[in-house]
């Protein structure tokens, strides 16, 4: 027999009692396993006779042997029977045991219950998407950047000048490490010294000396620079200013681009994509906020379990990151002058967002019945395989297809909700300039295959 009773947070008590013919059984069994294990002087192990034995072991050795022994077994039956699917380890407490009957009581979270609010007709809107005469100057400016000549000058350095100089820094008139170098190259307003050392060389010319005063940040990385104040003694060897390309069809050539053949050409280009990337950017923040509106208005109570495999999934997914760089997590950690604790903490929040978004999805799908066909779901494995460079057998073999197909139901009942959504000029507008790109992207495709053949004929005369 068995009760289940669901508390907070979705974790509940299922109350499983044992008795009858089942639990003399079970008892029976376990005495006959522990008297196996007593050696008796005139006997060979577990060969004495009943009643000695049962004087050698006790009523409760038996019954915690008995519980211990076959507390898996209930636990699975009691699940069948209550239909129940448990989302963390069960932890096992008994509650009573005697001769007559064992009453056990396992502890586990199940999958929330979601309570579903609006999701259907709620606001869609974007930024403007629209590219001023202002961001396109820019981008173009900064293309002409990346082509410039630096060139001597005779006059002041300014901000965005190039100036070769020869420096040493001292802490109270000492020399320290990595306080030195000849020839250096430092753009003035690149940031890339400390505070305050690339204003102070603004007016200076070939051939000045400067001493400049700055004081270390107190997070510097060096432990006896933090905070410090420095002198940094500095010899000005020349300065050099950018001299931009004129925006022609000559530059615009060099820029090598796809179809560019004159500066029309490149302005063109340029403000398409400028526009492609204003509007995947406003995308993601019209998508994240319709989303945060739909997990709003739904109830549900997350258990603290599934938050927790979240963080740890975060954090994973940090460390990845993390080990590009040549790092570890405890490097990490240590550079960002966080404890294991904080981290966790840190994502906690974030955690609990997404779990119930995914919870909320999940709940979406059950109810509008949407589930992916056979050929979607073999067309995600195709794409992962393609994008991890991995035979597709692999990956089927890594990939849980259960998990697969309830993550592309999510992405149905999002596409549902987004569809449902309404929206504004900007969205609507987003969602054309999509539509044309997935068409040329097509044509393209579509036109490589010509391109090999043509090649091909070519090579072959």
């Amino acid at each position: 027999m068995s009760e289940w009773e669901l508390k907070e947070k979705s974790t509940g008590e299922l109350t499983v009692t044992i008795d009858g013919d089942e639990w003399k059984k079970d008892c029976d069994k376990a005495f006959n396993k522990l008297s196996g294990k007593i050696s008796l002087p005139g006997f060979r192990k577990g060969k004495a006779p009943k009643a000695i034995l049962e004087k050698q072991i006790s009523h409760q050795e038996v019954e915690v042997e008995a519980v211990q022994d076959n507390a898996n077994d209930w636990l699975r039956k009691a699940l069948e029977e209550k239909d129940l699917n448990p989302i963390s380890q069960p932890t096992l407490d008994i509650k009573s045991v005697d001769e007559e009957k064992a009453v056990v009581v396992f502890k586990f979270a199940v999958s929330p219950e979601v309570t579903l609010g609006d999701y259907k007709g709620l606001e869609y809107n974007l930024d403007d998407i629209a590219v001023s005469e202002e961001e396109l100057t820019a981008e173009l400016n900064r293309m002409r950047e990346n082509y410039a000549d630096l060139e001597v000058k005779a006059d002041a350095a300014d901000k965005g000048d190039t100036v070769n100089i020869n420096y040493e820094g001292f802490k109270d008139g000492v020399p320290f490490d990595g306080g030195k170098a000849d020839n250096y190259n430092l753009e003035l307003g690149s940031n890339s010294f400390i505070p305050g050392f690339e204003d102070q060389l603004i007016g200076t010319k070939a051939g000045d000396e400067k001493d400049i005063n700055v004081t270390f940040p107190e997070d510097y990385h060096e432990e006896s620079l933090k905070g410090a104040p420095v002198v940094f003694k500095v010899v000005v060897n020349e300065v050099k200013t950018k001299v931009l390309p004129e925006l022609t069809d000559d530059f615009a050539k060099d820029v090598n681009a796809p179809g560019v053949e004159t500066a029309e050409d490149l302005k063109k280009l340029v403000k398409t994509r400028l526009e492609s990337g204003k509007k995947d950017t406003a995308v993601g923040k019209a998508d994240d906020a319709i989303i945060e509106k739909v997990a709003e208005n739904a109830k549900v109570e997350i258990p603290d379990i599934m938050v927790e495999d979240e963080v740890n999934q975060l954090i994973g997914q940090l460390n990845q990151r993390i080990q590009q760089y040549g790092m570890n997590l405890k490097q990490y950690l240590s550079m960002m002058g966080q404890k294991a604790e904080d981290l966790q903490s840190s994502y906690k929040e974030q955690a609990a967002k997404n779990v119930k978004v995914r919870l909320v999805l999940q709940k979406i799908a059950e109810a509008e019945k949407l589930e992916p066909k056979a050929e979607d779901i073999e067309k995600e494995f195709k794409t992962i395989a393609d994008q991890y460079k991995m035979e597709i057998d692999k990956v089927k073999s890594l990939i849980d297809p259960a998990m697969l197909k309830k993550d592309l139901s999510s992405q149905l009942a999002y596409d549902l909700i987004k569809n449902n959504a309404k929206k504004n000029e900007n969205a609507l507008k987003a969602e054309e300039m999509s539509r044309k790109e997935e068409q040329a992207a097509k044509a393209e495709a579509e036109e490589k295959p010509e391109e090999k053949v043509a090649a091909d004929d070519s090579n072959s005369k």
